[in-house]
């Protein structure tokens, strides 16, 4: 995952799951008690030697109006106050709310003042300390936050800084403060408990769904309000779970303060500040607590669709970000979890002076700590119970999986302690067959050490198939530069037995993709030699991004791009596992060869809602795919498929083929010089409506003519949809009842090169 530090600007499986609460029984964060008579403040911190709790009456911009010294008991600072004493405070309204802390490398003075270096030893400690009380700190518990660091009036992020420079700073009337809030009555509708095998996933930014949509609200566009308005129309596409881009709060208000420039823009949000907290930016209602209500708002529309939730967590590092020079090790940014407690908060290296980093992006989130992962099962519980959400994607999940805190990187899937398996344990996934709990899938993969855990993460997890991704990209593209054979696209086509059937696991937990929000989109993906990421504004500049996208330009003919776009998707459609497509790749998006824009926050990086007409021909393929395969449960196997009839019909399972009507062997399989396969399944083993289904993919640059298998005891094989440029059009896969007969077995169908192939037997 591409993204850029921000260091210069911030500068139930079971219906007995245990609920939030149980989770969360120190009820760490802010809360009012039943009758709101009394407000209770509770943070972690087994390090410090005082804490101090500030309150205001405004976001920003003015002095607190009382401060309170929290008592702490076994690391909880806590510190309980009459609703009446605040209002006598001049604290009658919304409250706002942020910690100062001192510590072994700063302890408390008796006559330090905000801005003053009394009690100051060092940044840091050998413990790995970084106490600094002019620094405000945001509580890791917060239900919102007031607003970003930085914004549009306060662009200057070093007063949040540590080091010589910046430690004297006080941060405290401009730094972002919780908000306690009073509760809400907004329903999340009713959570669909659809298997996750049976699900069409659709990836996309909640901005990003509907700035560029003219036919939503002005106002409402770009919001979560917006996003909810919107569900029928995904619903009407086939989708079934829409995957949201980060929703946590992030630095992101500043990117609107010169619309056209790119300097320190974070779109994508993979720079999370809370883990609580929605991002109050892609709220319409940006009142205290509106970001709340108008989330779960969104939540009921999608349920109410039908469609789940789910959404991209950042458990693997935080927006505190890392050192902010590599020969430095006491400037860091401390806006919360760093300023109370570092070494619990941080993987650090073995000296403790500096992090410890897999991501990239300043530093790994100590997943090892069991107080550090009470935080992520605490917010993902919350997200849960709460906010109603039904399944998350994990960024870099790899990192969870590590079994150290400090001075090294080790994942171990086999390891009880894990956060991975904690996860598990406490929020457990849906079963196989659907109902209660929630869906988890990994990004398997991080950066350096043993990162790199395609088909390696434990049981529980689903995970995004880079191999897939990976074998059909060089299946379509790298023809004659990369020796992929007929074996490895079975392999992928089938579910990927090599990575999850060893296990345990099963089809379902591969998402297949061909395409994700980081690289190219599917339509540039045949379009684009190389990437472009430093074009102008609305493209670019972006820096970063994937030198190696096994990415090919069709030889600059638009039909085959469109050819080999249609491929990509049909082959998601008809492969075994959970289909992920990104938001406007159903209608051939383009980044115009950019790879990486995750700070374009930017018309090009919206989804575009108009139509040119192969946008329309494309989308109504897309749409007809999906439906195809949501009409045949044969291509959504809860098991691996098998080789044997199992039900005496006189026909496999599954059988491959090649091209000459022969029953594909080892030798086919593994000659690289092949790169034509063909397969059969028998639908009657799945209760499906089609007797069998037969899929033919020619990645040969000629045609190839395929020689059809026998399609059962008195049937014909009927053609569904043939990829090839004859057949582009509106109506280029037919509809049910009107598929066109091909005939029976031995019949010989000459397919396209680089073409795909769909029929039925009937």
């Amino acid at each position: 995952m591409q993204r850029k530090i921000l260091a210069a600007l911030l500068t139930g499986a079971l219906l007995g799951a245990p609920a939030w609460a149980a989770i969360n029984p120190n009820k760490l964060g802010a809360a009012y008690d039943a009758t709101k008579a009394n407000v209770t403040f509770k943070v972690y911190s087994s390090k410090a030697t005082r804490i101090e709790l500030y309150l205001y009456s405004a976001a920003t911009g003015s002095a607190e109006k009382a401060k309170y010294v929290m008592t702490n008991s076994g690391g909880i600072w806590s510190v309980t106050i009459p609703t009446s004493t605040l209002s006598g405070q001049g604290l009658g309204g919304t409250l706002y709310y942020g910690y100062r802390a001192w510590g072994p490398n700063w302890p408390y003075n008796a006559s330090w003042t905000k801005g003053s270096s009394l009690g100051f030893i060092s940044d840091v400690d050998a413990a790995g300390n970084r106490f600094n009380p002019n620094k405000l700190l945001s509580d890791p518990y917060a239900l919102e936050l007031s607003h970003d660091p930085t914004t549009a009036t306060m662009t200057n992020g070093t007063i949040y800084a540590s080091g010589a420079t910046y430690r004297n700073i006080d941060s405290g009337s401009s730094a972002p403060k919780g908000i306690v809030l009073a509760g809400d009555t907004q329903a999340t509708g009713t959570k669909p408990t659809r298997a996750l095998k049976d699900d069409v996933v659709y990836e996309a930014h909640v901005r990003g769904l509907t700035m560029n949509d003219t036919g939503i609200t002005a106002a409402y566009r770009g919001t979560y309000k917006g996003a909810g308005l919107k569900a029928a129309a995904l619903a009407a596409l086939g989708v079934t779970a829409i995957e949201f881009l980060p929703v946590q709060e992030t630095q992101n208000d500043t990117n609107d303060n010169d619309p056209a420039s790119t300097t320190g823009d974070n779109y994508w949000g993979y720079m999370t500040l809370n883990y609580f907290a929605p991002d109050r930016r892609y709220a319409y209602d940006k009142t205290p607590g509106g970001p709340t209500r108008e989330f779960k708002e969104m939540v009921k529309a999608f349920h109410d669709n039908g469609i789940k939730v789910l959404i991209d967590v950042v458990y693997n590092h935080t927006g505190e970000g890392g050192a902010w020079s590599p020969t430095d090790k006491t400037t860091y940014n401390i806006t919360s979890f760093r300023g109370l407690d570092n070494p619990t908060y941080y993987s650090l290296t073995s000296d403790l002076q500096n992090s410890w980093d897999n991501t990239g992006v300043g530093g790994n989130y100590n997943t090892r700590n069991t107080i550090a992962q009470n935080l992520i099962v605490d917010s993902l519980a919350y997200w849960r119970d709460k906010l109603g959400v039904d399944g998350y994607r994990f960024d870099l999940a790899s990192v969870l999986g590590n079994s150290c805190q400090h001075g090294c990187f080790n994942f171990d899937k086999m390891d009880a302690g894990n956060a991975l398996n904690r996860i598990v344990a406490e929020l457990p996934p849906r079963p196989a067959a659907g109902g209660s709990g929630v869906d988890l899938i990994a990004e398997p993969w991080a950066i350096g050490g043993n990162s790199y855990q395609v088909g390696g993460f434990p049981s529980g997890w689903a995970e995004w198939n880079g191999a897939y991704r990976d074998v059909v990209r060089q299946a379509q593209n790298k023809l004659g530069s990369a020796a992929i054979t007929t074996g490895q696209m079975a392999t992928r086509f089938a579910g990927s037995s090599d990575l999850y059937g060893d296990d345990g696991r099963k089809p379902w937990h591969s998402v297949n993709f061909i395409t994700a929000h980081d690289g190219f989109t599917l339509k540039d993906l045949y379009s684009c030699n190389s990437k472009n990421n430093s074009q102008a504004w609305p493209y670019g500049p972006s820096d970063g991004g994937e030198d190696n996208n096994n990415s090919w330009d069709q030889g600059g003919i638009a039909a085959d791009q469109r050819k080999a776009a249609r491929n990509g998707m049909a082959l998601m459609m008809l492969s075994a596992g959970v289909p992920m497509i990104v938001g406007g790749d159903e209608a051939l998006r383009s980044m115009n060869c950019n790879n990486n824009p995750y700070n374009l926050d930017s018309s090009a990086n919206w989804l575009n809602w108009s139509r040119t007409t192969d946008q329309s021909n494309f989308q109504a393929f897309s749409k007809a795919m999906i439906a195809f395969r949501k009409a045949h449960p044969a291509l959504r196997p809860a098991n691996f498929y098998s080789s044997v009839d199992t039900n005496g019909n006189v026909m496999e399972q599954l059988r491959w083929f090649k091209p000459d009507g022969g029953v594909a062997d080892a030798a086919y399989f593994n000659d690289a010089n092949n790169h034509a396969i063909a397969w059969r399944i028998d639908g009657s083993e799945f209760g499906d409506s089609a007797s069998a289904i037969y899929v033919a993919h020619n990645a040969w640059s000629a045609q190839v003519n395929f020689t059809l298998p026998w399609p059962g005891a008195g049937k014909s094989w009927y053609r569904v949809t043939d990829t090839c440029g004859w057949a582009e059009g509106a109506a280029q896969v037919q509809a049910p009842g009107s598929e066109a007969l091909v005939g029976g077995e031995n019949t010989a169908y000459g397919l396209c090169g680089r073409g795909t192939l769909l029929l039925i037997a009937k």
